[in-house]
């Protein structure tokens, strides 16, 4: 793990470009449905029969709504899974880039200049006395 300033300057700019080199990528996961159609005839309205099923979807949110999508061939199923993939890829490098952020904003220096005219204004005590007594 770097330790030095210019180390984790460096670790920090690796991040950016691993960051950079993500592809397609969207949060969610795959599952599978097992459902009843309601057909009282069908097989599925039978006491202990699994049901129809599974049915592969990408489950995910948007705006605190959950939205499932069908999957319907295994070509969609594959393309999902990877774009998953690489969102968790991007969740680590995030965590990773804001660690070493934090690390860094900790290590660099205050830097001490003098303050503009504007600045002093604003930070004077006001001279009022308080109208408490």
């Amino acid at each position: 793990m770097p330790q030095s300033l210019s180390e984790l300057e460096q670790h920090r700019s690796l991040l950016a470009a691993q960051l950079s080199r993500l592809g397609d990528l969207r949060p969610g996961s795959v599952t599978g449905i097992v459902r009843r159609c309601g057909k009282p005839t069908c097989h599925c309205a039978q006491p202990d029969d699994p049901g129809h099923g599974p049915t592969l979807r990408l489950t995910y949110k948007v705006q605190g709504k959950t939205i499932s999508e069908a999957l319907p061939t295994p070509a969609s199923v594959r393309k999902a899974e990877r774009e998953i993939a690489e969102f968790r890829k991007f969740q680590e490098l995030s965590r990773s880039f804001l660690d070493v952020n934090e690390r860094i904003c900790h290590m660099r220096p205050v830097e001490e200049r003098s303050l503009s005219e504007q600045e002093k204004k604003r930070r004077t005590p006001s001279r009022r006395k308080s109208g408490a007594k």
